[in-house]
C-alpha cells in the first residue's frame, strides 16, 4: 500500500492540474463568448480569403521545421545524432501530444522519456536539451516582442520594461548555460538565430491572417498582441495551444489598442486552427515508431 502511495499522489496531482487547465480555458472562452458579436465574426469568416490562410498554414509549418532543426542541434550537443527525418517525426509527435493530449503526457515530457529509454541517453541531458529548446524559443519571442513594443507602446516605461526584459532574458539564459549547461555553449548563437527565424515565420503568418480578413498590415499592434498572447500560452495554465487564454489576451489587447475585439478573437481562433491542422501529422506516429532502427551516439 505504501509503495503505491507516491504513484497515487502523482496521479492525483496530474488530474488536479488537468482540471485547473480545463477550468481556465473554459472560463476564458466563456468570458470571450459573452463579449463577441457572433454575427460580425461569422461575416468576417464568410468573407475571408482562404488562399491567404493556406499561405499562413505553410509559414506555420515552415516555422516548425526550423524549430525541429534547432532541437536537433541541442541533441547533437549531448552526443545524440538523430537523422533529420527521425528528429522531425519525433518533433511532430511531440506537437501532437502537446496540443491534443494536454492532460496525459506533454510532448516535451514524451520526447525526454522516449529518448532516455530507447537510446540510454541520461535523463538529465535529454531534459536539458528539450527545455533549453523551449527557453530559446521564448527568448527569441521576447526579443521580437521588444521590437514591436517600441513601435506600439506610447508609454516610455512600458517600452523600457519590455526592452529590459528581453535583454536580461538573453543574458540570463547565456549565464545559465555557461554555468549549468556547458554542453550547449557552442550552439547558443545558432539556436538563438533559429529561434528568431521561427518566431518571424509565425509573425509573417499572422500578417497573412490579417490579409485574409481584409485588415491593413500597417497596424503593428496586432502583431504585438499576438506575441504577448504567445508568451501567455507558454504558461501551463490552459489546454494545449493556449486555448481560451490566447483568445482572452487577443480580445483585451484589441480593446487596449482601440482595435476591433471581434476580429481579434477571429484572428486568434484562425491561428489556433492553423496550429491544429499543422500538428495533425503527428497523429501518424502515435501508432508508428517515429525512429528508424539506428541512431548514432558516441
Amino acid at each position: 500500500m505504501s509503495d503505491n502511495a507516491p504513484e497515487k499522489k502523482n496521479r492525483t496531482v496530474q488530474w488536479l492540474k488537468l482540471l485547473v487547465k480545463i477550468a481556465v480555458s473554459v472560463a476564458c472562452l466563456w468570458y470571450v463568448s459573452k463579449k463577441i458579436d457572433f454575427t460580425r465574426a461569422g461575416h468576417a469568416l464568410e468573407t475571408a480569403n482562404w488562399y491567404y490562410l493556406v499561405v499562413a498554414l505553410v509559414l506555420f509549418i515552415v516555422s516548425k521545421l526550423i524549430s525541429a532543426v534547432r532541437l536537433n542541434i541541442y541533441f547533437g550537443n549531448i552526443g545524440l545524432q538523430l537523422a533529420p527525418s527521425d528528429n522531425l517525426r519525433l518533433y511532430w509527435l511531440g506537437m501532437f501530444y502537446n496540443l491534443f493530449l494536454p492532460g496525459s503526457i506533454g510532448g516535451d515530457a514524451y520526447k525526454i522519456v522516449l529518448l532516455t529509454r530507447k537510446y540510454g541517453i541520461p535523463y538529465r541531458k535529454t531534459a536539458a536539451a528539450v527545455l533549453l529548446d523551449r527557453f530559446s524559443g521564448l527568448l527569441a519571442l521576447a526579443c521580437i516582442l521588444a521590437v514591436y513594443g517600441f513601435l506600439v507602446l506610447n508609454n516610455g516605461l512600458y517600452v523600457a520594461l519590455v526592452a529590459a526584459g528581453a535583454v536580461f532574458s538573453v543574458a540570463g539564459l547565456y549565464i545559465a548555460i555557461r554555468f549549468w549547461f556547458r554542453d550547449f555553449i557552442p550552439s547558443f548563437g545558432s539556436t538563438l538565430l533559429l529561434g528568431l527565424l521561427v518566431q518571424l515565420s509565425q509573425v509573417i503568418a499572422v500578417y497573412f491572417i490579417l490579409l485574409s480578413l481584409h485588415l491593413p498590415i500597417t497596424q503593428p499592434a496586432w502583431i504585438f498582441i499576438f506575441l504577448a498572447a504567445a508568451v501567455i500560452t507558454v504558461l501551463p495554465i490552459s489546454l494545449g495551444g493556449g486555448l481560451g487564454t490566447r483568445e482572452f489576451v487577443f480580445r483585451e489587447g484589441a480593446l487596449f489598442f482601440f482595435l476591433d475585439p471581434d476580429l481579434a478573437v477571429i484572428i486568434s481562433l484562425l491561428f489556433y486552427l492553423i496550429t491544429l491542422v499543422g500538428s495533425l501529422p503527428g497523429l501518424v506516429y502515435v501508432f508508428r515508431d517515429p525512429f528508424k532502427k539506428n541512431v548514432e551516439s558516441p
